[in-house]
């Protein structure tokens, strides 16, 4: 497999970043509504939000370089017989999933930054404070945060059905592409017809 995009397939460049990123982007939803949940004494307390930024950050590297590699490198033709407003209505999706994930992104390094402390990202490297001082950034930022995070959600699942919708009902390929399996092979030969009898009258 190739790692750039063609026409009918998706290079596993792309692929690997998607199947990197979807898990990831779940995974922090689920984990941010959990920390809410937690109380004072809960060791997680501080543990779940640690996790909770590194990944993220982390993350934002992945976003920023996934929208490089989209730039450079065009996603695969859509399907012959997926309808025009479909096609249009998919683009507008994905766009709306990257600028949400860029917003989401944003809003919560104003919530971790606005003490003026620098992110720690599993202790490998920090990110540091640029903004603060804002009145409120971090209830404002918060959030901003937590309803952005919930129309993520909702695209995600509409994104989700959309394509189980191309693999059931429309049977094309939409799905098989970003799986690494391609376009299903369509044989050349013609559908096989009853033969004719061989029964002669006498």
């Amino acid at each position: 497999m190739s790692a750039r995009n063609s026409d009918n397939q998706y290079g596993w460049v792309a692929i690997v970043l998607h199947w990197l990123m979807a898990p990831a982007i779940i995974g922090l939803f689920a984990l941010g509504w959990w920390m809410r949940q937690l109380s004072y004494y809960d060791p997680w307390y501080r543990q779940g939000p640690e996790l909770h930024k590194s990944v993220g950050i982390l993350l934002l590297g992945l976003l920023l370089f996934r929208l490089l590699w989209k730039l450079i490198n065009p996603s695969p033709a859509a399907e012959p017989k997926t309808p025009r407003w479909q096609s249009l209505a998919a683009r507008m999706a994905h766009g709306a999933i990257y600028l949400l994930l860029l917003a989401i992104m944003c809003s919560g390094y104003l919530i971790s930054t606005a003490d003026g402390r620098a992110i720690e990202v599993f202790g490998w490297f920090s990110l540091a404070a640029t903004i603060q001082g804002i009145p409120n950034q971090e209830d404002i930022a918060g959030q901003v945060h937590e309803v952005l995070a919930w129309c993520l959600m909702a695209l995600v699942v509409l994104h989700a059905l959309a394509a189980l919708k191309h693999h059931f009902i429309d049977r094309d390929a939409t799905l098989r592409k970003i799986l690494g399996l391609g376009a299903k092979p369509v044989s050349d030969k013609p559908l096989s017809q009853p033969q004719e009898s061989l029964t002669t009258t006498k």
